[in-house]
């Protein structure tokens, strides 16, 4: 189960054992997945979701990634999620 309190990282034991990996996105998606208005914000208004962060907590995302998922219009989580694994 995934427990977030607030100021805290929503990390797994397990990625916090990965050194290197890239964990921003899962970080973002994982708030998108338990916070409605945070998912909406993400859709609408992406540079701003990131920007505001979630419970406190920004999202340590690459260049690249940050400029992919502000640059990606997307209906839905899913086809945002499609359309940043498959670019």
């Amino acid at each position: 189960m995934l427990a977030i309190q607030q100021g805290q990282p929503f990390l797994s034991r397990r990625q916090a054992e990965l050194p290197g990996e890239h964990i921003g996105l899962g970080h973002l998606f994982a708030a998108a997945v338990v916070n409605r208005q945070f998912r909406e914000m993400l859709l609408e208004n992406p540079e701003a979701a990131l920007q505001r962060g979630y419970l406190g907590e920004r999202f340590e995302l690459s260049r690249e990634e940050r400029e992919r998922l502000t640059s990606v219009r997307a209906q839905s989580l899913a086809d945002l999620a499609k359309t940043l694994t498959y670019s």
